[in-house]
């Protein structure tokens, strides 16, 4: 078998699923819970909380959620609950995961503006077009990391850094929140580097669990909870703790940070030898052109995607005709950064 399709979930470490076993079997005490069980388990929660912070420093306040969709709408809805007094206007791109637009929608539905920024050829959002968009009405920019079908690396660093500017030009508070589900423990960045209020990322895209993620929130924010009912998370998202996955996350995320660079250019090496190759042996070949090591987006015009497909899966090559997520729809990314349909 080759499996090709890492971006939409990748199969988790031997490692991790160990873990996952024995945790579910022996170490199953409630992390609330006031006795020898309950501490053992808190233990485990604590261990896991600082694996993902030694692959995000500095350290914040790291929030356990169900997975990437849901730490996306707990940024964005959170905040702007937080700030609508102060004003309604979101501001985010044309070619985020639908976890951010779908969460945009519905603000839009409660009485936010939504301004979606175009991107260029390349999928990239420049940084002025990011400035020109800032008012004293805005109260949350959401720009991604990694685009997740072209893998596109936003200049989220510098948009973070005209946000923070405007921020202290006209004393306002403007969140900045970044989706890094497809760039965590895949590329080498830090909260500091991305300059993120807010960063999202999921545990399935690196060979842990599906069903986990986190919301790193800045050390000094305070954001109202999520979802509410016990005081678990500090207070931000209640709920007991999906202690299996949580630890099993932690360990994938101790497994990422040590291979990151080797990892790092194990991909780009795999991904340039097969744009070469493709290049030199199919005329009608195109690829979209990005800088993440580990997302290649491809195509043959005149082949449809559908028969491509089938004709590799016979051959146990495994790969994505579109996002997981869109379902075979087609891609609202490749229709931003405005290929030809036939292209598409």
């Amino acid at each position: 078998m080759v499996y090709l399709d890492n971006s939409a979930t990748t199969r988790q470490y031997d490692e991790v699923t160990d873990l996952m076993y024995k945790v579910a079997k022996e170490d199953f005490g409630n992390p609330s819970s006031l006795h020898a069980l309950g501490f053992e388990a808190g233990n485990l929660l604590y261990d896991a909380r600082r694996n993902i912070e030694d692959l995000l420093p500095p350290a914040g306040n790291v929030v356990f959620t169900s997975g990437g969709t849901e730490s996306d709408n707990m940024a964005l809805l959170s905040s702007a609950r937080k700030l609508r007094r102060r004003g309604k206007k979101i501001i985010t791109t044309k070619v985020e995961h639908p976890a951010v637009l779908e969460t945009c929608k519905r603000l839009k539905e409660d009485g936010f503006d939504v301004v979606y920024l175009d991107v260029d050829v390349d999928g990239y959002v420049e940084e002025q077009v990011v400035k020109a968009a800032l008012d004293e009405n805005t109260i949350i920019v959401s720009i991604m990391a990694v685009n997740n079908e072209v893998g596109t690396i936003e200049p989220v660093l510098p948009a973070g850094r005209t946000v923070r500017e405007f921020n202290r030009q006209h004393g306002t508070d403007i969140m900045f929140h970044t989706d890094a589900v497809q760039a965590f423990g895949k590329l080498p960045f830090t909260a500091k580097s991305l300059g993120a209020d807010l960063i999202s990322v999921s545990g399935h895209k690196l060979h842990a669990p599906k069903g986990v993620g986190a919301l790193y929130i800045r050390q000094g924010l305070r954001l109202r909870p999520f979802l509410v009912g016990g005081g678990q998370e500090e207070g931000r998202r209640a709920g007991t703790e999906a202690l299996p996955q949580i630890a099993a996350f932690g360990t994938a995320c101790a497994l990422a940070k040590a291979d990151l660079q080797a990892n790092y250019a194990r991909m780009a090496g795999y991904k340039a030898e097969i744009v070469r190759r493709l290049t030199a042996e199919i005329p009608e070949f195109r690829y979209v052109e990005s800088d993440a090591p580990h997302i290649l987006n491809l195509s043959l015009p005149g082949f449809r995607s559908e028969v491509l497909m089938n004709f590799l899966e016979a051959r146990e090559v495994y790969v994505s005709k579109s996002s997981a997520c869109k379902k075979g729809a087609r891609s609202h990314v490749l229709e931003a950064i405005g290929l030809r349909p036939e292209v598409i």
